[in-house]
């Protein structure tokens, strides 16, 4: 299923500049910020019967969107994206004009006494992107998707050689959202409990696609979504985000984490004291240098040194009382988990230096591994 383009070469139209300046902000997310096609660096405009049109993609991620507007001549033009939005910003008045100067391959711009000529894009060379017409949809509540996506998104891994890594596991299910990213360091799991009747789908889905469904989506309401062909799609108060399915098999993320029994030690601790702690002493770990994590004696000591940088230590009350034990991690990865939970507390769970430790909200909802980093002496 594609989207045709009008290939009349005599659009005109009218609109308010703040409208457009909108639309043009949200369809700019699915541009391409290197592209080495010229065309991914533009956005479509269609003025087709009182509507104007706008798409754009990088292959990976299309965002469409549309707004009012006074067609009195329709067709469809392909200008620089970012340099469009900029113009659009800078308008002195709110009303404006588009006409595509097809002898010239330019984008008149008008408003008040300000003009401005964009040289466009051959039409022909935007791809045809997939059309959600037709399409079986579920309706899904915005709040606690977007919130998973927000909880696991920073563990997806960034490696396209490994591409499944790349996305996020969504799937819905028995009154259940659950969703799971790891980049073979980290894992994160959100499970979310769905009132009312939920849709029944699985998919693994660029990371990246679902970020920006994140950024387009705001807030509260609901957000529309389906699958077909090899491809999922998102809807958004009148905006369409569609991205292609990853294909493979993810990993079993329920193999991964211990069971309960395994960890040897368990503490509640105060998220925000510790993320300050960990924040502050994370400035000293340089190049890879982790910060260490060392329990013993009721506190819990945290530091970093980095060779001919220097080192930090600060401690924090802990209800510890066994046997010294240290255990090192990446200071961005444990500070993304510590970010992550929820609420005033958080539970550590650490089992030796060797194996993987866990953080997670006092409710078992949210779940993030995070392997640890073998420490020197």
């Amino acid at each position: 299923m594609t989207t045709d383009i009008v290939v009349d070469t005599s659009m005109k139209l009218r609109c308010a500049r703040d409208d457009l300046a909108g639309q043009v902000t949200l369809v700019s997310r699915g541009l391409s910020t290197r592209p080495s096609v010229q065309i991914f660096a533009g956005i479509l405009l269609q003025a087709v019967s009182g509507r104007l049109e706008l798409a754009a993609t990088d292959m990976e991620v299309s965002v469409r969107a549309g707004l009012s507007a006074e067609v009195s001549g329709e067709g469809s033009a392909v200008v620089p994206g970012r340099l469009l939005g900029d113009i659009i910003r800078q308008l002195p008045e709110n009303d404006l004009e588009l006409e595509y100067q097809a002898e010239e391959n330019t984008l008149l711009i008008t408003s008040g006494s300000a003009a401005y000529r964009i040289r466009t894009y051959a039409v022909e060379d935007f791809p045809r992107l997939p059309d959600v017409a037709g399409v079986s949809l579920s309706t899904v509540d915005a709040e606690p998707f977007l919130d998973a996506i927000q909880c696991v998104g920073r563990a997806a891994g960034r490696d396209e050689s490994r591409p499944v890594l790349t996305g996020i596991l969504v799937r819905f299910g028995g009154g259940k959202l659950v969703m799971v990213a790891t980049d073979s360091y980290r894992l994160s799991v959100k499970e979310t409990e769905l009132g009312g009747e939920s849709p029944e789908l699985e998919a693994i889905i660029p990371a990246r696609a679902l970020d920006e469904l994140r950024r387009i989506a705001g807030g509260g309401g609901q957000i529309e979504l389906g699958m077909f062909d090899n491809h999922v799609a998102f809807g958004v108060d009148g905006v369409w985000l569609t991205t292609r399915r990853i294909d493979g098999q993810f990993p079993d993320y329920t193999k991964l984490i211990p069971e309960t029994g395994e960890f040897a030690v368990e503490l509640t601790l105060p998220r925000g004291e510790l993320l300050d702690v960990v924040r502050r002493m994370a400035v000293m770990a340089h190049r890879a240098s982790p910060l260490r994590l060392r329990l013993a004696d009721g506190e819990l000591t945290i530091s970093a040194q980095t060779q001919d940088v220097g080192e930090s230590r600060e401690s924090l009350p802990a209800a510890y009382s066994g046997e010294p034990l240290e255990v090192g991690f990446n200071a961005d990865y444990l500070r993304d988990g510590i970010e992550s939970v929820e609420g005033d507390d958080l539970v550590l769970r650490l089992i030796n230096p060797l194996r993987p430790g866990l953080v997670q909200g006092p409710e078992e909802g949210f779940r993030y591994l995070i392997m640890p980093i073998r420490l020197a002496g």
